[in-house]
């Protein structure tokens, strides 16, 4: 593996050193490609254009998201920014010079790449769901090719940014990347032929956010008691990265673990709320967009809403917390004020 990762080290100085000038591109695209753009961007749009897309979106990255957290810990995979200070590799020369950044020193073991596979995951899910509204539509041949050729060809040019900026950012080696859009596309397909996502209950939503949730903690404690510390990668971490404030208690497994099954139950709660049977009937196109438009509002005010990682257990709850509500604004609170206001309008026109 020493070989393989030097590969991925020289590939990084070379995008480092030849492409320096896009770093503000490759950190955005980190910034875009994290599972938070999912949950707090694409999902409200997608819920009102197309609900069933929007289900299959949460579905297929919490999926995608637990399992990526379960691979990382049985292949425990190492990080190329603490990776060249530890190796035996060089020998008695001197190790490469990476560059870190803001965005370099995740916690967690490197292998698979969360970002490139979540990216791929969400943005199959969508060229799939374009390009099942263009049949629909009844586009013609010639053009619905174009279209096909053109949306996938646009996935590969994202997910490509998206692999490279990880490397260039030091947080991934190459063949990390390359596992983690497999895995990603492979989850999607799986996830996206399951119909019975689109009709389970609320006790069915409880008891696979459950499942998920002890498997990963009991998984972690089985390994633990035979001696393998899945944690080992948070000292690492903290010894390599240049800078302390650079390492967040938000990069951990566990906070992942806790923001997946917070979304997935917000999603049940929302979607079986006697508030959203009242109102999902109503298919007005301005209503829509009045829901989308207040959704995104709301969701960027309560992004902004961070709290203390002093206290772990405290701030795990409050991940769940936050993640669980940030899907029930969508999907139940925006969509009945407006109903309530829209309503309320009506009837004092009326008088």
């Amino acid at each position: 593996m020493d070989l393989l990762h030097s590969w991925g080290v020289d590939l990084a100085i070379h995008l480092q050193t030849r492409y320096s000038r896009y770093e503000g591109l490759f950190s955005l695209a980190s910034a875009v490609a994290d599972l938070h753009t999912t949950f707090f961007c694409l999902f409200p749009v997608w819920f009102y254009m197309r609900k069933d897309t929007g289900v299959r979106l949460i579905w297929v990255a919490v999926i995608g998201d637990w399992l990526n957290l379960v691979l990382k810990w049985v292949l425990s995979g190492e990080r190329p920014y603490w990776w060249v200070h530890e190796t035996q590799f060089y020998g008695a020369g001197k190790a490469p010079s990476l560059q870190q950044f803001p965005i370099t020193c995740e916690t967690g073991p490197g292998s698979p790449s969360g970002h490139a596979m979540g990216v791929a995951g969400v943005w199959y899910v969508m060229v799939s769901a374009l390009l099942s509204i263009a049949k629909e539509k009844q586009c013609p041949l010639l053009l619905y090719r174009l279209f096909q050729i053109g949306l996938w060809a646009l996935m590969v040019l994202v997910v490509l940014i998206v692999c490279m900026s990880r490397v260039f950012m030091a947080a991934h080696f190459p063949h990390q990347v390359i596992t983690g859009v497999i895995t990603g596309i492979v989850v999607a397909g799986i996830v996206s032929k399951k119909k019975w996502i689109y009709s389970a209950s609320m006790n069915k939503y409880l008891l696979i956010t459950l499942f998920l949730a002890f498997f990963a903690i009991g998984f972690y404690l089985l390994l633990k008691i035979v001696g393998v510390d899945l944690l080992w990668t948070l000292d690492k971490a903290q010894k390599w990265c240049i800078r302390s404030e650079w390492i967040h208690l938000d990069t951990t497994p566990f906070a992942s673990l806790l923001r997946n099954m917070g979304s997935l139950f917000g999603l049940g709660l929302g979607l079986h709320s006697a508030l959203y049977s009242g109102i999902k009937k109503n298919t007005n196109a301005a209503f829509k967009m009045g829901c989308i438009m207040i959704s995104l509002f709301l969701l960027q005010f309560l992004d902004g809403w961070t709290f203390s990682s002093d206290n772990h257990v405290t701030f795990y709850i409050l991940s769940f917390g936050k993640s669980a509500f940030a899907l029930l604004i969508p999907t139940t609170l925006v969509p009945w004020a407006l109903y309530r206001m829209c309503k309320g309008i009506k009837l004092d026109k009326n008088l």
